[in-house]
């Protein structure tokens, strides 16, 4: 039966998964984003999908979404956000959402929630996911709760974590929650859970954990990762490190967040273990074993199919909620810039080629060293660094991170990429590459802006403007010459 499902969370790291197979499945798709701009243009001109812009902690932003609508899946979750007030922010959310559906003709809603074992020891995140569960169930649809523990994919933040710890440190001194149990599951059988509980009756109005075939424990978790990749580690723990310290080990090793790295390690303290329940003697999938998800992950990664990835929530300052458009007018007052212009001849094509694959494993064109110290600074005053990398090797669109920029504007037909800092400074940055074709002249200009605040900010401009000389004119000039073997 083809239905009408509203996508909530449609460019989040499930959402962007879940899309193709409701779209296969013959499904009408609303996909609803709290900014327009970060929706892939691809995923946009699908056909059966439509885009809607409607952010739930302003309830008047919703009264454009659709009321004809027969499922709707809530996607939205604020994991990486400021310590303190995510949860006013997640259950003020929910309750937006709730008077909207019961407006609509929904029939169903479907919520993927994290498993709850102790009520009593829950984390301020798992806490907040049930008080979200809650609400959610008091709409006039009926409900499906998918409550899971670790995901694996590629992308995900357990994975990438793992990756990083893992890929970097043959020995481990590590936090003694490593030997907390939980129960990890493929991305791919969650995305299978969610699209199949539509056709099933006897899933309305139950709430159920899903988990993969094997109980392990965080420890065990590395070492078999290891074992996928070929890697020999040894990890001891001690019971020595404390949350914040456990928090800052991971912040520092790994490329998380400081808030998500202690939201992490607040939920790790207690085992996460499904409960037993007969969902799949409703619906039928093979369980991936740990190992199996962890070598799926990688065929996405060889074949640069991350579709998704926790990097790319926008990174805020305070409670506020940040969107593109922010950060897509380039202010001209008050601010410094840096503008190179260098012309060429070369195909117009090959400059386009060479900014859009910067940054990540690529790196900046000129000066690594001193890109990889910047990175490091960051971390070392709480920022998030440069190990984020990037999604693809060779695209990248609005909303994406890049490294410790966030990608503004990528427009191959305009030949613009525009970047946004996000890492700690006292003002604000952008980057942007524009090629020109002007009288039968080619060029290529690259024009870093900094709007700084108060004195800091202009010391902090005056300080590093002869890196920037030694950078931009390397970055400039490579970009011009740069050609792939």
């Amino acid at each position: 039966m083809k239905m009408k499902i509203l996508l909530t969370g449609a460019n989040g790291y499930i959402g962007m998964r879940l899309l193709p197979m409701l779209l296969e499945n013959g499904h009408k798709v609303y996909c609803c984003v709290r900014d327009m701009s970060r929706m892939p243009e691809e995923t946009i001109e699908q056909e059966n999908t439509e885009l809607v812009e409607a952010d739930f902690l302003k309830p008047e932003t919703v009264k454009s979404l659709p009321q004809d609508i027969d499922i709707a899946y809530y996607l939205i979750h604020s994991m990486s956000d400021k310590l303190g007030d995510f949860s006013h922010m997640e259950r003020k959310s929910a309750e937006t959402f709730v008077e909207y559906l019961n407006s609509t003709s929904c029939q169903r809603l479907i919520y993927l929630s994290g498993i709850v074992n102790n009520e009593a020891e829950l984390s301020e995140h798992l806490r907040s996911r049930l008080d979200v569960e809650n609400v959610l169930k008091s709409a006039k649809a009926s409900f499906t709760v998918l409550r899971a523990g670790i995901i694996v994919g590629s992308g995900s933040a357990s994975f990438e974590i793992i990756r990083d710890l893992v890929e970097k440190l043959p020995v481990m001194i590590a936090p003694k929650w490593l030997n907390t149990k939980c129960q990890p599951i493929a991305i791919r059988n969650v995305i299978h859970y969610l699209t199949d509980v539509l056709g099933e009756n006897e899933t309305l109005n139950r709430v159920y954990d899903i988990g993969g075939p094997e109980v392990l424990t965080y420890k065990e978790m590395l070492l078999q990762y290891g074992e996928v990749r070929n890697l020999n580690r040894f990890i001891l723990t001690i019971p020595v490190l404390t949350p914040k310290l456990s928090s800052l080990w991971l912040y520092f090793v790994t490329a998380t967040s400081y808030n998500l790295a202690r939201n992490l390690v607040e939920s790790m303290k207690v085992d996460v273990i499904a409960e037993k329940n007969n969902l799949r003697e409703v619906i039928s999938l093979d369980q991936l074993t740990y190992k199996e998800a962890v070598k799926l992950a990688f065929q996405k990664i060889d074949q640069n199919l991350v579709l998704s990835s926790w990097k790319d929530s926008v990174v805020t300052s305070g409670s506020k909620v940040s969107t593109l458009d922010d950060f897509v007018k380039v202010p001209e007052h008050g601010c410094y810039k840096d503008e190179k212009r260098r012309f060429f001849t070369r195909p117009t094509e090959d400059i386009v080629d060479n900014i859009w694959r910067i940054g990540g494993e690529h790196g900046w064109y000129y000066g690594t060293f001193l890109w990889k110290m910047r990175g490091y600074l960051d971390k070392l005053v709480g920022g998030i660094g440069l190990r984020r990398g990037r999604r693809s090797p060779t695209e990248i669109h609005p909303g994406d991170a890049l490294d410790f920029w966030r990608v503004i504007i990528a427009s191959r037909s305009k030949k613009r990429l525009l970047l946004y800092a996000e890492m700690k400074l006292p003002g604000e940055a952008w980057l942007e590459f524009k090629v020109q074709e002007k009288n039968g002249k080619k060029s290529l200009i690259q024009t870093a802006t900094f709007r700084p605040k108060g004195l800091w900010g202009r010391l902090y401009w005056y300080a590093v403007w002869p890196f920037h000389i030694f950078v931009f004119n390397g970055m400039i000039n490579h970009l011009i010459v740069y050609k792939k073997n």
